[in-house]
């Protein structure tokens, strides 16, 4: 810290931040509990005002808040949500302070020295806080205090201001837990008869040492700022955004895909000093009537190779009405994924990073969504054997196993006019009069009784491989419980 400068840090706890952000989010009259499955079992994981003054506590099974209060509302608990949420708040809080950093699940740490006279002192910087922050809807306690430790001791469990030069004052009436210990040396403390921080403060430093390690009076010295104790600020995700703004408009394609390829170069570099690579971009053109044009590209796999993704703006440039010229060109990557530097070997990839093009490419034309591939499935059903899902989104999977062979095509099955529990000698298909040289089977097939197909509703099938004499390869089955024949599928 600058000389002359009193440190001062401020902490700020969500005591129900769960519910808090539900209820902004769908307000509900009454109490209201968020729910967290624990050990096979709903536990109460966050509670509004409502909730806590009918004596419901956190840890609380469901069923047990239920009986103490019959209409109580739940809500399943997202805490990734609440962590991006937190975040949110982190980057708001920035307001006040540059440094500010996350504490715990359900808080916010700010180091506020040398900040709190443009709000017109530490008072009104905190009134402010928490006017806005109520304003919101969000339940909040802050601390202030020379330490971290301070601040969080204040903001958990006394919620004030201590004097700078003087934490002790304040600190010492305070339990024990407000120096963030664990729960097995608080009640060892306790034992002792050491309930407050001053009792603490008073006590022999050598005996408690060697009972309880050096953690405990760290705490106590790092809350009394005998020890520092760093605030570190969580870094703003990186950008990846580039632009030109060009002397001259331009208009012509090939000036357009000559600025595009220098702004490439230098998102590339971004992507790859992250070790990310780039699933969509937008090239936004700036024209001088200041209408923007926008063209869009999705990759199949992530890229961060000018060389590969250059060609794909080709498509989508030729659309691009360049009107009196353009003056700015600005290009984004609006999705990032992880792409972690590979290991070059003497295998090559490149049969693989040819068809990904290829798919980047086809998807400019008629969408990547569109373009599918066959996935194989954990189903011994014929119709269930199988996934359809875009190739862009998922990894060839394989080998295929089949214990008997199948059909290249498979349609729905196709009734044909025969009698008896083996394959028919003759039969008529799609108007053709067929005869059967050779059958083999037959293969049961049980329906899968925990799914819901009426296709299946008619119960077993003994499919059969039919070979006829006019060339053709068929799959059949018959179904004993309602006797009869279909055909659902052909060979090569």
């Amino acid at each position: 810290m600058f000389d002359g400068i009193q440190r001062r840090v401020v902490s700020a706890w969500f005591p129900r931040l769960a519910s808090d952000r539900m209820l902004r989010a769908q307000p509900l009259a009454g109490p209201c509990a968020v729910t967290l499955r624990q050990n096979n079992a709903n536990r109460i994981h966050c509670l509004n005002a409502a909730a806590e003054r009918q004596g419901l506590q956190r840890g609380m099974s469901l069923s047990e808040a239920r009986i103490f209060c019959p209409d109580l509302q739940s809500r399943a608990a997202d805490p990734q949500g609440d962590q991006q949420f937190l975040q949110v708040l982190r980057r708001w809080a920035t307001r006040y302070c540059p440094w500010v950093g996350l504490e715990g699940d359900d808080g916010l740490v700010l180091d506020i020295s040398g900040a709190a006279h443009l709000f017109g002192g530490e008072a009104l910087m905190l009134a402010d806080m928490r006017q806005r922050l109520t304003r919101a809807g969000f339940a909040v306690r802050i601390g202030l205090g020379d330490t971290r430790g301070a601040a969080w001791a204040l903001a958990r469990f006394g919620e004030g201001v201590a004097a700078p030069g003087q934490p002790l004052e304040t600190l010492g009436p305070l339990p024990v837990a407000a120096l963030r210990l664990d729960d097995k040396t608080l009640t060892a403390l306790q034992r002792l008869g050491l309930r407050r921080i001053s009792d603490l403060a008073a006590a022999a430093r050598a005996p408690l040492t060697r009972r309880f390690g050096p953690g405990l009076l760290m705490r106590l010295d790092q809350a009394l700022g005998r020890q520092p104790e760093q605030i570190t600020p969580l870094a703003d995700p990186p950008h990846y955004g580039v632009r030109i703004t060009l002397p001259e408009p331009i208009g012509l394609q090939g000036d357009v895909m000559a600025a595009a390829a220098r702004l490439l170069d230098q998102l590339c570099g971004k992507l790859k000093a992250q070790e990310a690579g780039a699933r969509s971009l937008c090239l936004t053109l700036r024209r001088v009537d200041q209408e923007p044009q926008e063209v869009e590209l999705r990759l199949a796999r992530p890229l961060r190779d000018p060389q590969r993704i250059l060609p794909l703006f080709e498509t989508g440039l030729r659309e691009v009405g360049a009107g009196f010229g353009i003056d700015q060109v600005r290009l984004e990557a609006t999705r990032v994924e992880p792409l972690p530097v590979r290991q070059i070997s003497h295998v090559s990839s490149d049969g693989k990073d040819r068809l990904d093009d290829l798919i980047s490419r086809l998807g400019t034309r008629i969408g990547i969504d569109n373009i599918q591939r066959f996935l194989p499935a954990d189903s011994h059903i014929p119709e269930r054997s199988f996934l359809i899902a875009p190739a862009a989104y998922c990894e060839p999977a394989g080998p295929w196993v089949a214990l008997r062979p199948r059909p290249l095509r498979l349609f729905p099955p196709e009734p044909i006019a025969a009698a008896g529990a083996r394959p028919p000698g003759q039969f008529r298909w799609r108007r053709m009069s067929l005869t059967t040289a050779r059958a083999t089977g037959p293969e049961r097939i049980a329906p899968e009784w925990w799914l819901d197909d009426d296709n299946w509703r008619s119960g077993l099938r003994d499919y059969w491989q039919v070979e006829t004499r006019q060339g053709r390869r068929l799959w059949l089955y018959y179904t004993p419980q309602d006797p009869g024949w279909f055909v659902q599928g052909e060979f090569a």
